[in-house]
């Protein structure tokens, strides 16, 4: 079963083919990409990588977080799913317009 990974830290030159060579090394990559700006095309510094196995996952971590790649010093992790949380909450406690103090 394939494991998707989170690279963070990417350098804004590096390509979707630049990350898939660099995993490459720690076992089979089952797809790889560069997030980028859907209006300007530039990359957002991060992107993820998918590993045949979890096993190929774990070596990739091992080896790779931390290292250097195209001059930046990358993170390497366990993507986290969708909906897992993590993350504050938007529109908890006020939602649209909380503190206008009742202009609208």
């Amino acid at each position: 079963m394939a494991v998707k990974l989170f690279i963070g830290g990417l350098s804004f030159s590096t390509s979707t083919e630049r990350l898939r060579e660099a995993f490459a090394g720690a076992g089979t990559v089952e797809s790889a990409s560069v997030v980028t700006d859907r209006e300007t095309g530039r990359s957002r510094g991060f992107g993820f990588v998918e590993m045949a196995t979890p096993e190929d996952a774990e070596q990739a971590i091992s080896r790779l977080n931390g290292t250097n790649l195209d001059g930046r010093t990358i993170l390497v992790e366990k993507a986290k799913s969708p909906g897992s949380g993590g993350g504050d909450r938007r529109g908890a406690g006020g939602g649209r317009g909380g503190s206008r103090g009742g202009r609208w």
